[in-house]
This record gives C-alpha cells, sequence and structure tokens, in this order.
C-alpha cells in the first residue's frame, strides 16, 4: 500500500543525465569544449547508473 508514495530514482537519475546533456551542448555550442567533456563525461556515469538500476530490476 505504501508503495504507491515510493519514488522512482530512476526517474529522477534521467531527469538528472538530461540536464547534464543540454548543459554539455549549450557549452559545446558556447566554444566551452572543456566543459562540454566534464559534463559528457558526468552524463555518461548517471546513464551507466540507470542501467545497473534497470538491470537488478529484472
Amino acid at each position: 500500500m505504501f508503495g504507491l508514495f515510493k519514488r522512482d530514482p530512476k526517474k529522477k537519475l534521467q531527469q538528472d543525465y538530461e540536464r547534464k546533456l543540454q548543459a554539455a551542448m549549450e557549452a559545446s555550442r558556447n566554444g566551452d569544449m572543456r566543459a562540454n567533456a566534464t559534463l559528457t563525461e558526468e552524463a555518461d556515469a548517471l546513464l551507466a547508473e540507470i542501467e545497473r538500476l534497470k538491470q537488478e530490476g529484472k
């Protein structure tokens, strides 16, 4: 019954992942390739965590 109010950690990670990709794209457009690389690396780490959670859910 109380599982209804439980938050989904994958949903929050997915939102964070999308925000990082958006920020990386904006940094790239502004010519800041170092920030782009850093943000892309952080986004990749979030994606790996999302995939790990999906595998555990199976």
